[in-house]
């Protein structure tokens, strides 16, 4: 043998040579098994969810202000005060309306007795039709200069329209109002209307009934849940987005007008595969996931993933129900790798210790 190496070229010899001596050598030991965490890959219900920005609007809402030029007899609350449909806010009312009304008023009753009594004449032919016929038309003139004069006291009394929550006051005992001057601004806002706008390509995907989960900066942690109610007829062609309506109910009246809000608006539920976000290996576009075969070894599998919510993400394709992917641990992973569950691993290490 040495006489044939010496006759070889050097290389080829030092070549022949360590592979002699690796021959010789005995098997190296396996590496250990790399201990992880797995998860199946399971089949949920799962719904897709369109994300925007919206700004919150009161379910009602008006500006309180004068009809006439008068000045102010009663204020009747204070700011940020709750008030009910129809409770008097101002009163505008001074004596010579008051006066006027009961003036009108008693000019009516007189003219109904007059016609009463007449009307007995009548009845008895003691008079003539015509001159009931006249009292008829004094009747109805007194009368209607009665709803006159009270239309023009209502007007001198501001009540609020509907229910809800009173801004700041912007007059005091003694202003002199003029029509169209603010008393105060008025908002309903038991029901919070949300406008937000999406992309026209999600227009398919919409419609009248969906649930919107809503959060505020002003409310960390908290979720205000409502439903899409209107979608605008026209899709704006600068931004080529179409606004939507959403309603949320608001008892506590923890939103307020002019907030802004992020929101997700959720499509009908879905089977779809699911795995932990975390399991998922992203290396740019592309991303890949390690599942465990029958002899405890892994092997890298290529998938294309959907929508991501909660710390779990959708598999489009790659994987089927069943499979077990590693979940924890995947950095100290290779294709082939053997691996061996943590909650196994530990039970065995305690039998080792004792």
């Amino acid at each position: 043998m040495t006489s044939t190496l010496h006759k070889l070229p050097p290389l080829l010899a030092l070549l022949l040579a360590l592979s002699a001596c690796s021959d010789a050598e005995p098997d190296r030991p396996q590496a250990p098994a790399a201990t992880v965490t797995t998860a199946a890959v399971a089949s949920k219900p799962w719904s897709d969810a369109i994300e925007a920005l919206g700004t919150a609007r009161a379910n009602e809402s008006v500006l309180v202000t004068a009809k006439v030029t008068e000045t102010v007899v009663r204020v009747n609350f204070e700011d940020g005060d709750l008030v009910e449909a129809g409770d008097v806010l101002v009163d505008l009312s001074g004596r010579a309306e008051v006066a006027g009304l009961e003036e009108a008023a008693a000019a009516y009753r007189e003219a109904q007795k007059q016609y009463q009594r007449l009307q007995q004449l009548t009845a008895q032919k003691l008079i003539p039709t015509s001159q009931l016929d006249a009292q008829r038309g004094t009747l109805e003139a007194t009368r209607a200069r009665l709803d006159a004069t009270r239309a023009r006291l209502s007007d001198r009394v501001i009540t609020a329209p509907f229910a809800g929550v009173l801004g700041f006051r912007q007059v005091s005992p003694g202003t002199l109002v003029t029509p169209g001057t603010t008393i105060a601004s008025l908002d309903d806002i038991s029901v919070i209307k949300l406008d937000f706008a999406v992309p026209e390509s999600f227009l398919a995907a919409l419609a009248v009934g969906q649930t919107v989960s809503a959060r505020s900066a002003a409310w960390p942690g908290r979720e205000f849940t409502g439903t899409v109610r209107t979608i605008d007829s026209r899709v704006d062609p600068v931004t080529r987005a179409v606004t939507l309506r959403a309603e949320i109910p608001n008892p506590e009246r923890e939103l307020r007008p002019g907030m802004l809000l992020t929101l997700r608006v959720f499509q009908p539920e879905r089977q779809a595969l699911v795995i932990p976000e975390i399991s998922v290996i992203q290396v740019a576009q592309d991303a890949h996931v390690f599942r465990v075969k029958a002899d405890d070894t892994v092997e890298q599998v290529d998938v294309k993933l959907g929508q991501r919510r909660g710390g779990e993400v959708e598999v489009v394709e790659g994987l089927a129900a069943g499979d077990r992917i590693v979940v924890d641990g995947t950095v100290k992973l290779r294709n082939g790798a053997r691996v061996v569950e943590a909650a196994a691993a530990e039970p065995a290490a305690e039998q080792k210790g004792a």
